[in-house]
């Protein structure tokens, strides 16, 4: 995946003795250390990491944790004290404040907490500001909030003022204003925090819709680990300033680093975060007219198999056959594979979350599971879900 954002030994310290403080965590010093000694605020503590461009990255932690300092010192609402900061390789740690409005108004754009909305402008109005700061013309502005709102369900909302609109309904203005403006980046700083739990799902599923389409680079903030695992595709979990834990969902539940990464994710529903690609127990495969009845049954006996699935020329899954079927052919010498093969078979992409596949094994097969070229991965039985929600949860005792 290639970097969108570089952040390299960022440093972000509160108070007036910032260079006495800095001095003091070189030498190895606590942030109570630092804050007894001079009365400043470890915000960063030497933070590293690496964003792909059109990744979801969740940076998560308790209150005073660092997660929103990181956040705002990406578009320098906060200087940071010491580190770097590319963005598309340029270091806007160190770029001057004209520099850096230009790079606000034409590649990060910010969703907030509360939503940020001028009441006594319209939706389309709020939707199309930014555009205004950046110089475009009344009419284009128009037309980009219209079409914008429509991707967000809200075009007919356009000439109502946000009062007349629920808390859900305001933030997807919010957040349409940042789609309007066609920024590369998306900075949410606790976005969904303050909607009710219905509003917060219903926006969570929205901006994961949003993001399969538009693939933007999204910094979201959270305190909730739930949010943050059903959002991100890597998770950086931080505490008093620096990063504990870095790691995608499934590795942050599975193979928690310390207590505090535990007592994150220890009530979270682990049938939501595992994915069917990660429990992939039998990778053997047959391919269409290069096997036999014989050569089927020692391909599943070598595997301990009772069923095997059949790809096409492209590796993708067509079929199955079953041992017992095969036994049968055999017995009347009838070499005709296909006839023996069932295509009516549930299939599941490698991120598929267990929760959303129990249901498919009604069918009575193991699940076909492929990638998002719909290549045949393997397969996953009933006993591996079975398996890896007892192996994950003795981890977690």
């Amino acid at each position: 995946m290639t970097a969108k954002i570089i952040i390299e030994n960022l440093i972000k310290i509160y108070g007036k003795k910032h260079l006495a403080a800095l001095k003091l965590f070189r030498e190895g010093k606590t942030r109570d250390d630092i804050l007894q000694s001079t009365g400043n605020v470890l915000g960063l503590a030497d933070v590293s990491l690496e964003i792909g461009k059109g990744e979801l990255f969740v940076v998560m932690g308790l209150s005073g944790s660092g997660k929103s300092t990181l956040v705002r010192c990406i578009n320098r609402l906060i200087n940071p004290t010491s580190g770097h900061i590319y963005i598309d390789g340029e270091d806007v740690a160190h770029v001057n404040e004209k520099r850096m409005r230009e790079i606000r108004l034409n590649k990060i754009s910010m969703v907030f907490q509360r939503f940020g909305l001028f009441p006594h402008k319209t939706v389309a109005e709020n939707v199309g500001y930014g555009l205004k700061v950046r110089g475009v013309e009344a009419s284009h502005r128009r037309q980009k909030a219209l079409e914008t709102l429509e991707v967000v369900g809200l075009d007919k909302w356009a000439d109502y003022k946000p009062t007349s609109l629920s808390g859900g309904m305001q933030q997807r203005v919010g957040l349409a204003r940042a789609l309007a403006t066609d920024a590369d980046i998306l900075l949410m700083d606790e976005a969904f925090s303050a909607l009710d739990p219905l509003t917060r799902g219903e926006m969570q599923d929205e901006l994961l819709r949003l993001q399969k389409e538009l693939h933007k680079t999204i910094v979201f903030i959270s305190h909730d680990m739930q949010e943050g695992l059903k959002l991100g595709d890597r998770i950086a979990v931080m505490k008093d300033g620096a990063i504990v834990q870095l790691g995608t969902p499934e590795e942050l539940v599975t193979n928690p680093k310390n207590d505090y990464i535990k007592a994150f994710t220890e009530e979270v529903n682990l049938a939501q975060v595992i994915t069917a690609g990660s429990i992939i127990s039998k990778r053997a495969f047959l391919k269409i007219g290069q096997y036999s009845v014989s050569s089927a049954l020692e391909e599943m006996l070598n595997h301990n198999l009772e069923v095997l699935y059949v790809v096409d020329e492209y590796n993708k899954p067509i079929g199955l056959v079953k041992k017992q079927h095969l036994e049968e052919s055999l017995k009347q010498k009838d070499e005709d594979t296909t006839v023996t093969m069932e295509t009516d078979f549930p299939i599941v992409d490698t991120s598929a979350h267990l929760e959303d596949i129990f249901y498919l094994y009604k069918q009575g097969f193991p699940l076909a599971v492929v990638n998002h070229k719909k290549e045949f991965q393997g397969m996953v039985e009933a006993v591996d879900v079975l398996a890896s929600m007892g192996k994950t949860n003795k981890n977690s005792d």
